[in-house]
């Protein structure tokens, strides 16, 4: 068997059986860290547990890398990516713009992706057949970039200015001074409405491979443009942006650049 998108599906049923529960209810929250604040919750740990339970059971030769339980196999040549709840601060404030992600990547390379909030019932993926929006139990319907954008007439979407670095948050306000419109926090949902047709340019600054991995195909196959700063490929995360066209991802980047 391949991976499709009714797989997919389970895994995302999986991990909302875990996390839908505990949500907006008074669960521990832990520390990662010694100094600052990197919140896990139990949601987290049984969400990514739940879902490498399905794909050890499904795909046994693949590899999987997971934020809360590290890497196995990750030499294979499928390596699945997971953020069981991407916005864990949001998850703890009770704010439904978390989401669980997952990613295939074949030989490096993000081919399938998802991106699951179960509380509003939102679900986009992607894989060779397209990318894919889903409402509760309503069919799939293709997803579609907004096309034909000038960089004046964007919406950006980024979770926080505060969360950047001198340098970066030098470019980055190049960036918001050039657009229309600029909105702060949502996490990976932003990303989302990228692949929506609803914001034009998602960026971010530091991510991990794991916060980006299951949104790569979803934004690609919509229509949308998905990189790091420089232009190169996000399969590795680092300064990410996704705009929903290729003219207007180039648009951004010079400016990012300058």
């Amino acid at each position: 068997m391949e991976p499709d998108l009714d797989f997919l599906d389970q895994l995302a049923d999986a991990a909302a059986l875990q996390t839908l529960p505990l949500f907006r209810s008074k669960l521990d929250v832990d520390n990662k860290y010694t100094t600052g604040f990197d919140p896990v919750t139990e949601a987290d740990r049984a969400a990514e547990r739940a879902i490498r339970t399905l794909i050890n059971e499904k795909f046994p030769t693949h590899g999987i890398l997971g934020e809360e339980y590290g890497a196995e196999n990750t030499s294979a040549e499928f390596v699945w990516v997971i953020d069981p709840v991407d916005g864990t601060r949001a998850f703890i404030a009770g704010l439904p713009v978390w989401g669980t992600l997952v990613g295939l990547y074949h030989n490096g390379r993000a081919v399938m992706g998802l991106m699951d909030q179960p509380f509003t019932r939102e679900r986009y993926s992607a894989s060779s057949q397209g990318a894919f929006y889903r409402h509760g139990e309503s069919p799939r319907a293709r997803l579609e970039t907004r096309e034909g954008v000038d960089l004046g007439d964007a919406i950006l979407m980024t979770t926080s200015p505060a969360l950047y670095g001198e340098i970066d948050a030098t470019a980055y306000r190049r960036l918001e001074s050039s657009v229309r419109l600029a909105r702060y926090g949502c996490d990976c949902y932003a990303f989302a409405m990228v692949a929506g047709g609803y914001v034009d340019i998602c960026i971010e600054s530091g991510l991990q491979s794991y916060d980006i991995a299951g949104l790569i195909a979803v934004i690609e196959h919509a229509g949308g443009v998905v990189t790091d700063w420089s232009g190169g490929r996000p399969e590795q995360g680092g300064n990410i942006i996704a705009c929903g066209s290729k003219a207007l991802h180039e648009q951004a980047l010079a400016l990012l650049t300058s």
